[in-house]
């Protein structure tokens, strides 16, 4: 076996991305990653599962003995709307938080439409087939109606979000870097299935209220269950499945097998437990018992996983300092790289200040920080024993592209951008004069300075060559010419 074929499987098993090619044209190497061939093939059948949930929910569905009314193609556009005010909040939230290490797109775009498309697809086909057979088993009795949701939906759409979260580790556990990858993937797939959640129940919300005669307006009961779920519980699906994704962080940043087993199982059952909890309280508590357990309780951990995910910038921060350092005692790096390249600030002020000066600034400047982060958790990963001999290669090239890009990038920003400038309108000059005379035109003062006037005395200085130096003529009575007089010159007679 040739050391190429020993040195890719090297890789493989580590799950280390290899080199690109730079020099083939874009195009052709996009073609050639089989992650673009996968997320084409996830985009298709997000699709499909899309339209077969819309052709299941919205339109009136005939069933033996009636029919069973639909949320109408009136109430998803309202209902959309009102669901996007919570997940655009969120995910932007999700998004800023991953900013070390951040994603690909892709990566963000397979986790969101695996939460909105495929999560809620086969959670609603199967907590309505168990919602049904716990109906029926229980003879219509009202007592019956909260057990799907107490008993098989927190187990069942837990799996479906966190599903996805398995097959990225899988794909992709060289990028998982740390405990903040797996809230932000999770927290993405836990908003995607809120959204879509959200739109159902808002739907049949409005068009109930349009088929009853009552008080409440279709509108009025939309906004008052808009209210309550997407505004005081809206963070409850990626609460819970953070927790998944914690677990699963931990496991891939450990080297014991143990930890990796059982933490991901411990995920999952904490994320299940916490959604058992939450839909409980919503199903059974009522009045001041459940303002009691909404503020001691679901409050408390939104503000736990906030500290924490805050704890976490920091963590990561001086995680990448002290891995730099090892490369700056080695002579590799800079002195000053490991503080500029760990600080969040620093590191957003250099791109604001590359956005300005050109876009092969601000691209060296990305693959700047890129390389820099990716090599401070590959040391990291390398100490740790997750990884082997293979990281030595990859190592090698990310000190090769920082090298390469440095000259390029903008790393320690100083003072203001480079901000464009308005050009102003252009002033219209002024009517050029002609040039001085002495002793000048008729009339006062004359043009002044002049220069030399032929005959004066006496004569005024000259510069080498004989050409008169202008605003040196004589002053004064030595200044004065008088023309000739006429002795014959006589008043004219009467």
């Amino acid at each position: 076996m040739s050391s190429t074929r020993a040195e890719r499987r090297a890789l493989a098993k580590s799950g280390i991305p290899r080199a690109e090619d730079l020099s083939q044209p874009y195009p052709k190497r996009l073609l050639k990653r089989p992650l673009f061939w996968l997320s084409v093939v996830m985009l298709v059948v997000y699709a499909t599962l899309l339209v077969l949930l819309y052709r299941q929910v919205v339109p009136d569905q005939q069933v033996p003995g009636g029919r069973v009314v639909g949320l109408g193609t009136e109430a998803i556009p309202i209902a959309a709307k009102y669901a996007a005010l919570t997940v655009i909040p969120l995910t932007v939230a999700f998004l800023w938080a991953d900013r070390f290490r951040p994603q690909r797109f892709w990566v963000w775009l397979m986790t969101f439409g695996w939460g909105a498309c495929v999560a809620t697809f086969v959670s609603a086909q199967i907590n309505t087939w168990a919602a049904g057979h716990l109906s029926i088993v229980g003879d219509g009795d009202p007592a019956t109606g909260p057990r799907a949701a107490i008993y098989v939906a927190p187990f069942v759409e837990e799996a479906s979000k966190a599903t996805v979260l398995f097959w990225l580790a899988i794909l992709m556990r060289y990028q998982w870097v740390s405990r903040l990858t797996g809230i932000v993937l999770a927290g993405l797939s836990g908003a995607a299935f809120a959204f879509v959640e959200n739109i159902l129940y808002y739907g049949r919300a409005y068009r109930y209220a349009a088929q009853t005669f009552g008080e409440v307006s279709p509108m009025e009961a939309l906004q008052a269950l808009a209210f309550q779920r997407g505004l005081l519980t809206f963070f409850g699906h990626p609460l819970f499945t953070a927790m998944t994704g914690i677990g699963l962080a931990i496991a891939l940043r450990s080297k014991s097998k143990v930890v990796r087993v059982v933490a991901p199982l411990a995920g999952y059952c904490c994320a299940a437990l916490l959604h058992m909890l939450f839909n409980t309280t919503a199903s059974l508590a009522e009045g001041s018992m459940l303002l009691i357990i909404y503020f001691g309780v679901a409050l408390p951990l939104v503000a736990l996983l906030v500290v924490f995910i805050v704890r976490q910038e920091f963590r990561e921060g001086r995680l990448i300092r002290e891995r730099l350092i090892d490369y700056v005692r080695v002579g590799w790096l800079p002195a000053d790289d490991p503080a500029r390249l760990s600080r969040l600030r620093t590191r957003f002020k250099a791109l604001w200040h590359a956005v300005f000066l050109g876009p092969a600034t601000f691209l060296a400047t990305i693959r700047m920080q890129r390389a820099a982060t990716e090599l401070a958790y590959l040391r990291d990963a390398m100490a740790r024993g997750l990884i082997d001999q293979a990281g030595l290669a990859r190592e090698k090239a990310l000190l090769a592209t920082i090298r390469t890009v440095r000259p390029a990038a903008v790393i320690a920003p100083v003072g203001r951008a480079a901000y464009p400038r308005l050009r102003r309108r252009a002033q219209q000059a002024a009517p050029a004069f002609p040039p001085p005379t002495y002793p000048g035109p008729a009339g006062i003062g004359g043009y002044y300075p002049a220069p030399n006037y032929p005959g004066q005395n006496p004569p005024a200085p000259t510069a080498p060559g004989g050409v008169p130096v202008a605003g040196l003529a004589p002053l004064g009575q030595t200044a004065t010419q008088y023309s000739t007089v006429d002795p014959n010159w006589k008043p004219p007679e009467g």
